[in-house]
């Protein structure tokens, strides 16, 4: 078999976007003689979860589903996913926190640290790929404090965790931005966890309500990447508009 085939139903086979010919040419033509297919499947995922969705003639038209134009009409009460749709995140928040308390997490991500209930700890600058959570989750990083005094707040965190629900804005292969919040709570999303430019695949079926998308477990899933373009300056935008709008609440209080 073909072995830009071979590479191309690997892919398939594991979810991912399926690139154009050239694109998969271009890998290929990298090295001679070509290394095993598995090394070729890491190096394709890792750059296709490094890449922007919209880029021209990165996705083949055959296999790249979008969403309907209409999709984010929030006239219409529901409908149904008809196809398959990768995604790239946006936006991400959970809206279970105050402006404030978001503020704070953004904060700690900027500075490179996590929390386990109320103690701050620092993370590796990789971790906010890997699935550290500012707040959302409990972190599995070991500390000083003895097994018994970590307990509680690890408990604490994580109940806060599946209580979590995240609004996320998820781009398509179009540029077409559409809301989705989780209808039931997937690890895999939180402020700090989801990186912006994450890929994700949401399957066909999915309900949509006035415009948004609901995610589930089962409707959505996460590939993971980060665009680094686009990760620093939505955090900076992100804090400035949440400081001005605790501002702005602060200033109209009685």
């Amino acid at each position: 078999m073909d072995l830009a085939l071979q590479l191309r139903l690997a892919l398939q086979a594991a979810h991912y976007p399926t690139p154009t010919t050239p694109w998969l040419t271009a890998l290929l033509g990298t090295r001679h003689p070509p290394p095993p297919l598995p090394s070729l499947v890491a190096t394709a995922k890792a750059r296709l979860l490094a890449a922007d969705l919209t880029t021209p003639a990165l996705l083949d038209p055959a296999h790249a589903a979008a969403f309907p134009p209409d999709l984010a009409a929030p006239t219409t009460p529901e409908r149904t996913l008809a196809a398959d749709v990768h995604v790239q995140v946006a936006d991400v928040e959970n809206l279970s926190r105050s402006r404030w308390e978001q503020v704070e997490a953004l904060e700690a991500l900027e500075r490179g640290e996590g929390t386990r209930g109320r103690e701050i700890i620092r993370l590796p600058t990789n971790d906010v790929v890997d699935g550290d959570d500012l707040g959302d989750t409990a972190t599995t990083q070991q500390t000083q404090q003895p097994q018994q005094q970590q307990q509680p707040s690890t408990r604490a965190s994580a109940a806060a965790a599946a209580n979590a629900t995240h609004r996320l804005v998820l781009q398509d292969c179009r540029g077409q931005n559409v809301y989705a919040m989780e209808l039931t709570r997937i690890e895999r999303i939180g402020v700090g966890v989801t990186a912006i430019g994450e890929k994700m695949l949401i399957r066909r079926g999915t309900r949509v309500a006035r415009g948004t998308l609901l995610l589930t477990p089962d409707n959505c899933v996460v590939l993971g990447g980060k665009i680094e373009a686009w990760q620093r300056p939505w955090v900076e935008g992100r804090l400035t508009r949440l400081r001005e709008a605790v501002c702005s609440d602060a200033g109209s209080g009685p």
